[in-house]
C-alpha cells in the first residue's frame, strides 16, 4: 500500500462534552428503522482507489432500506481528526467514520464511539488479532476493522548471492548465518540490515515475540511491563541485530528508510511491505534496477515462530451520538463484508480476517504479507496510551539502549516508570 497506516494519534486533549449516549435515528428510532439519511466519512484512499466498493455498500443499504440517503464525506489523514473532534461537541457527527487503528484508543476511551455487536459483521470471530484488540476497549467492542498492511522482510537477494546466500531464510539460524556472511563479505561501514534502533514497532516485535508485552491490564488498570524477564530478552535480542548488522546513524528514525536503503549501503530491513517498492522508485534508486534485486520474505523471530508484526490499517466505528446508529453499522456490515474484503484484497490491501487470509497465502504474488500478518500485535489499548507516544518513551529507550548510554534493565525500568506515570489518564 501507498499510504503509511500507522496515523499519530495525539488526541488526549482531543473534544469536550461528548454525549454518553446517543439518539434516535435521523427520523427513526435507534434501530435504524425509519432513517432517512446517514453521513458516512471515509479517507481519500476509498474516494481514490475503490469508490466501486462505497457503491456496492450504498446500493445494498438503499435495497433494503429505499428512498434512504446516504452522503459520503471524504478527508485526508491530515485533516480528518481536526474536524472530527469539532462536529463531535455539536449535534451533528456523521454515522460513520473511518478511523486509523491507532487513533481509535483515545476516542473509545473517552467514550465517543457507540458499542457494537461484533456477532453482527462477517468473520468477526477470525478478525486478525492486532485489528481485532484495536476496537476493543475494556473488553467491549467499538468498531469494526476495515482492511490491514504489516511488515515483512525485505533484502537484496544479489548480495544475498554475492555473500554465498542462496535462499531467503526461514528460521532465525538461517538469518542470522545470511547476515553475518553478508556482513562479513561486504565490510564494517555497510548495514547487512539497516535497523533504526528507535523503530519501536520492529523492536516491539522482537518483545512480543520473547512473550513480553508493553504493558499488561489488570482490570480498568495497566502497567507497564517493559522490565518483565521475557520483555527483557526481546529489548535484548533487538539490541544484538542494531550492535552486529546495523551500522548507520543509531539516533536516526526510520522515516526515511526507504530512501537510505535505496542508497545501496544495505542488505536487509524490516519494514512496511510498501517500504521496499518506495526503495527501487527511480526517485530512490540509487543503486539502478532495485526492483528486480529485492525479495520479500517472512522474518523468523528468536523463538522459532513468525516475528510478530505491528499491523497497521483502518477501524469503521460510529460516533455515540450518531442518530442512525442502526442503518450504519447495516453499511458497515456491507461494506466490509465477503464482497468487500475480495474488493480490497484486489486492490492490494490485506482482509481484515484470517479466513481471508488462506487463498493469499497459496498465491506467490501475497504469500509473504498474508503469511506475516496472522501473527500480529496491537499497542496497549490504554487511556493514556496517546501521552505515552507523544512523549516518545519507547523511542528514548532504544536510542539509549543502541548508543550504550544504558543498560537494557536500566533503560527499560525507566521506560516503565515514565510509562506509568501517563498511561492510565484519560
Amino acid at each position: 500500500m501507498k499510504r503509511k497506516l500507522i496515523a499519530a494519534i495525539g488526541v488526549a486533549g482531543m473534544m469536550v462534552g461528548i454525549a454518553a449516549c446517543g439518539g434516535g435515528d435521523k427520523g427513526g428510532d435507534s434501530a435504524g428503522g425509519g432513517a432517512k439519511e446517514i453521513t458516512v466519512w471515509l479517507t481519500v484512499d476509498a474516494q481514490n482507489n475503490w469508490p466501486e466498493l462505497v457503491k456496492a455498500a450504498d446500493d445494498a443499504v438503499t435495497k433494503k432500506h429505499p428512498g434512504i440517503k446516504i452522503n459520503h464525506e471524504y478527508y485526508g489523514w491530515p485533516d480528518k481528526n481536526t474536524k472530527l473532534d469539532a462536529v463531535l461537541a455539536t449535534d451533528k457527527a456523521p454515522d460513520v467514520v473511518e478511523m486509523g487503528n491507532t487513533e481509535m484508543i483515545g476516542y473509545m476511551a473517552k467514550g465517543a464511539f457507540a458499542e457494537v455487536d461484533a456477532s453482527k459483521f462477517e468473520n468477526s470471530d477470525k478478525w486478525l488479532d492486532a485489528l481485532k484488540d484495536s476496537v476493543t476497549y475494556n473488553g467491549k467492542t467499538y468498531g469494526v476493522p476495515y482492511y490491514a498492511g504489516g511488515r515483512v522482510g525485505t533484502w537484496r537477494k544479489d548480495i544475498a548471492a554475492e555473500a554465498g546466500v542462496k535462499a531467503a531464510p526461514k528460521t532465525w539460524a538461517e538469518l542470522t548465518a545470511a547476515l553475518d556472511a553478508i556482513q562479513k563479505k561486504k565490510g564494517a561501514k555497510f548495514s547487512a540490515w539497516y535497523q533504526p534502533s528507535p523503530d519501536w514497532y520492529a523492536a516491539m516485535s522482537f518483545v512480543y515475540d520473547a512473550g513480553g508485552s508493553i504493558a499488561e491490564q489488570s482490570g480498568e488498570t495497566w502497567k507497564s511491563n517493559l522490565s518483565s524477564p521475557e520483555s527483557l530478552k526481546g529489548l535484548n535480542d533487538y539490541k544484538t541485530i542494531v550492535d552486529k548488522y546495523m551500522h548507520g546513524d543509531k539516533t536516526k528514525d526510520e522515516a526515511d528508510r526507504p530512501v537510505v536503503f535505496g542508497q545501496g549501503n544495505a542488505a536487509t530491513m524490516f519494514a512496511a511491505a510498501w517500504e521496499g517498492a518506495t526503495a527501487a522508485d527511480p526517485k530512490s534508486d540509487k543503486v539502478g534496477g532495485l526492483k528486480d534485486k529485492l525479495e520479500n520474505f517472512v522474518m523468523p523471530g528468536p523463538s522459532g515462530k513468525n516475528l510478530p508484526v505491528f499491523l497497521g490499517g483502518s477501524d469503521l466505528a460510529i460516533p455515540v451520538k450518531s442518530k442512525a446508529q442502526g442503518v450504519a453499522a447495516e453499511w458497515i456490515a456491507a461494506f466490509t463484508g465477503a464482497e468487500g474484503q475480495k474488493g480490497l484484497i484486489g486492490k492490494g490491501n490485506l482482509p481484515n480476517n484470517k479466513a481471508d487470509l488462506a487463498p493469499l497465502k497459496a498465491d506467490p504474488a501475497t504469500a509473504v504479507p498474508a503469511t506475516a500478518a496472522e501473527s500480529s500485535w496491537f499497542v496497549p489499548t490504554a487511556p493514556g496510551w496517546g501521552q505515552v507516544e507523544k512523549a516518545q518513551i519507547l523511542k528514548t529507550m532504544l536510542i539509549d539502549i543502541a548508543n550504550g548510554k544504558k543498560s537494557v534493565e536500566e533503560a527499560a525500568k525507566e521506560a516503565d516508570a515514565a510509562i506509568d506515570k501517563v498511561i492510565n489518564t484519560k
